[in-house]
């Protein structure tokens, strides 16, 4: 059997009339496209520091409670929807449940570890709010990849697709790698031009301590 012929199978046991596999699908893509938009605003205009009384912490620890909460209801959706659809008989069976629980294991390791690297202001836009890291964080999981929260986010959703034997957990899956790619083109140029943007800060105060001493 040919890749295309495998693939056509594989959609023919997705239920694309199914009411939670289009929920799940939208909640995926809203996530990352909601925290950007707030992100953004906040660097512009500090509404959420505003909010916050001045303090910027507080405003991004609320965030962070936010896109972690968005997140629990959009795994929810996703399990749910996945309960919706049917299974396939080539995605049943002990090599497939090996590899999933591979691949969960493997995305939790990328996603713990980065946020634990990075701290909560780090993995959730400090930046945006003012809130810069002292320096790159080189170490692991970032010698691996650059986006390991969202790769590994990918890979549990491939987990969890295999986990239930669901070719409509493939497709989803397929959704998330996007979006997030999506959303990485968007991040990092911006989130570079932040720290840009300290560096040349640094550079004219340095200039300026070097006349006053002169």
């Amino acid at each position: 059997m040919s890749v295309a012929q495998l693939l056509t199978e594989f959609v023919d046991y997705v239920d694309f009339n199914q009411r939670s596999f289009l929920i799940s699908a939208a909640a995926i893509a809203f996530n990352p496209t909601f925290w950007n938009i707030v992100a953004r605003k906040e660097y512009r205009d500090h509404f959420l520091t505003r909010a916050f009384g001045g303090n910027a912490q507080r405003a991004c620890y609320a965030l962070a409670a936010t896109i972690f909460s968005l997140g629990l209801v959009r795994d929810f959706l996703y399990e749910r929807a996945l309960r919706d659809q049917p299974s396939h008989p080539a995605l049943v069976g002990d090599n497939v449940t090996y590899a999933a629980y591979a691949l969960l294991a493997a995305g939790n390791i990328l996603v713990i570890s980065s946020t634990w690297q990075l701290g909560i202001t780090g993995t959730f836009l400090g930046d945006y709010f003012g809130i810069l890291m002292d320096k790159m964080v080189t170490g692991f999981p970032f010698n691996i990849t650059s986006a390991p929260m969202y790769y590994g986010s990918t890979m549990s959703f491939l987990g969890t697709a295999l986990l239930y034997g669901k070719p409509a957990g493939i497709l989803l899956t397929m959704h998330v790698l996007i979006v997030y790619i999506v959303a990485i083109q968007f991040e990092n140029p911006f989130t570079a031009g932040i720290y840009a943007k300290r560096e040349r800060e640094r550079a004219k105060a340095g200039g300026y301590e070097e006349k006053k001493e002169l």
